[in-house]
C-alpha cells in the first residue's frame, strides 16, 4: 500500500484564548514548545486573542490600564505569536470583535474603523472567520466556533460533525459520540489566561479554576495539550 499525500491539516494546532495582555506569562515559551514538538501544518486561534478589558460593556476596574494602555501593551505580544505563526485562522470571538460591537453602539459604520490587521500590526496572512469548517485527512469536516454552547460535544451534535471550541475557560477536554454514519467527537480548548491577573479577580468567587492548556488534532484525532504549573503557577517546560 503507498503512503498517503500529505494533507494541509495534518496536524493543525489550537491556540486557546489567549487574552493579551494578561496572558500567562509563559505562554509564548509554550507555544514555541509546541511548535518545535508537533510542526504544525495549520494554526487556528480560537478567538479572544486580545482581552480589551477597558472596552468591555460591563464596568471596566479602574485599577486596571486604560484601553489605550492595554493596546500598547499587547502589540508587541501579538506580533511576537505573528512572528511563530505568520499564517493563522483566528475565530472572531466576544473579546476579539469587541472594537465592532462598540463602534456599532455608537453609530459608527465600518467604513470609518481600520481593518483589524491594521490596528495590530500584522498581515494579511492573519484571516477572520465568524466560524470554519476544515476537512481533516480521514475526509470527516471539523467544525471550529469561538463558542456556542457550555459542551463541546453537545456542538458537535447538533453540527452532525467533528467540533472544536474555546471560550468555557473552566472547560478542557475530548467526548467522543457516535451514529451510524461514524464516530465524532466534541473537543473544549481550555485558555492561555494568567489567573493570577486582576483581570480576572472574578474568578476567586467560583470554585471552578480556569485550565491552562491547548489543543491539536493529529491525523484526524484530537490531541489535549495542558501547561503543566508548579506550585507558584508557572510552567514546568515540558
Amino acid at each position: 500500500m503507498g503512503r498517503r499525500k500529505h494533507h494541509p491539516n495534518d496536524r493543525i494546532l489550537i491556540i486557546s484564548d489567549m487574552h493579551i495582555p494578561y496572558h500567562h506569562p509563559d505562554m509564548l515559551a509554550f507555544l514555541k514548545y509546541l511548535k518545535r514538538k508537533y510542526n504544525p501544518t495549520k494554526v487556528v486561534s480560537m478567538g479572544d486573542e486580545l482581552d480589551k478589558h477597558a472596552l468591555s460593556f460591563h464596568d471596566s476596574d479602574p485599577d486596571l490600564a486604560s484601553a489605550g494602555d492595554e493596546l500598547t501593551k499587547s502589540l508587541p505580544i501579538i506580533q511576537r505569536v505573528e512572528k511563530l505563526f505568520p499564517e493563522m485562522s483566528i475565530i472572531e470571538s466576544n473579546h476579539g470583535s469587541m472594537i465592532f460591537r462598540k463602534a456599532k453602539a455608537k453609530g459608527l459604520p465600518k467604513a470609518y474603523l481600520r481593518s483589524y490587521n491594521d490596528v495590530l500590526g500584522v498581515s494579511d496572512k492573519w484571516q477572520w472567520h465568524e466560524d470554519l469548517v476544515l476537512e481533516l485527512p480521514n475526509g470527516q469536516p471539523c467544525y471550529f466556533h469561538h463558542g456556542k454552547t457550555t459542551q463541546a460535544l453537545r456542538l458537535s451534535q447538533q453540527m452532525g460533525m467533528c467540533a472544536v471550541q474555546g471560550h468555557y475557560h473552566e472547560t478542557f477536554g475530548i467526548n467522543y459520540w457516535g451514529n451510524s454514519t461514524g464516530l465524532y467527537w466534541g473537543l473544549q480548548t481550555g485558555c492561555l489566561i494568567d489567573d493570577k491577573s486582576y483581570a480576572f479577580s472574578y474568578n476567586n468567587v467560583n470554585i471552578k479554576r480556569p485550565l491552562i492548556g491547548t489543543a491539536l488534532i493529529i491525523d484526524s484525532q484530537p490531541v489535549l495539550e495542558p501547561m503543566i504549573l508548579d506550585k507558584d503557577g508557572r510552567w514546568v517546560g515540558r
